[in-house]
């Protein structure tokens, strides 16, 4: 976390932080985008993407997200300061830098991202052209290379999440999200949205998914 002097430096330049919920698809950024609104938080969301099989409690997103690395005109994002946006990964690197942001990263086991992945293209009758292996690696190395970047962006803090954790320890996980967004958040809430059954396709004492 920033130091108090950090924090009101930033404020007096670029107002409040914009909330960025970020991970990889299927590391849980659904979930902490729930808990964030539960909290009292205004999102950022157009609801065009709705509710399904694979995320029955939503989706949570803008798709103005999904041009950021095209948009050359990006002050909608002003509108974001003092709110929660999500935001992959992938995309982060295509903020502009005359915001502050304070971002929330989603970890989860990428056997169980890689689980899920393909149980939604299969539900999709889709299918991925990448050997499994190949795509691990491609992960580690991308999530390597985003943390990175994060830590030395001067106007982004990061505060990294385990999706394991938040379901097994959701009161203790709950607070730290409402700590490092620096909002008064009502912690019981956000520990009422979090719902373990959704939590599918966890590793098993063995090492395996479970389906």
């Amino acid at each position: 976390m920033p130091s108090f002097l950090q924090q009101f430096t930033r404020r007096l330049k670029y107002g409040p932080p914009v909330v960025i919920v970020s991970g990889l698809p299927r590391s849980g950024t659904s979930m902490a985008m729930k808990m964030l609104e539960a909290g009292g938080m205004e999102l950022v969301v157009d609801n065009i993407r709705t509710a399904d099989e694979d995320n029955p409690k939503g989706y949570y997103e803008d798709e103005r997200v999904k041009d950021l690395a095209e948009m050359e005109d990006k002050g909608w994002l002003r509108e974001a300061r003092g709110k929660v946006i999500k935001v992959v990964s992938s995309l982060l690197n295509y903020l502009p830098s005359n915001h502050a942001y304070r971002v929330v990263f989603m970890r989860r086991n990428l056997h169980e991202v890689l689980a899920s992945q393909t149980k939604m293209l299969d539900r999709r009758n889709e299918e991925s052209h990448s050997d499994d292996q190949d795509l691990l690696a491609m992960y580690q190395s991308h999530l390597e290379k985003v943390e990175f970047q994060l830590r030395f962006r001067p106007n982004f803090d990061a505060l990294y999440v385990n999706y394991s954790d938040v379901v097994a320890e959701p009161a203790a996980e709950a607070r730290r999200i409402a700590d490092f967004v620096g909002g008064k958040l009502d912690v019981d809430r956000m520990v009422g949205a979090v719902d373990g059954s959704l939590y599918r396709n966890r590793r098993t004492a063995d090492g395996a998914v479970a389906k």
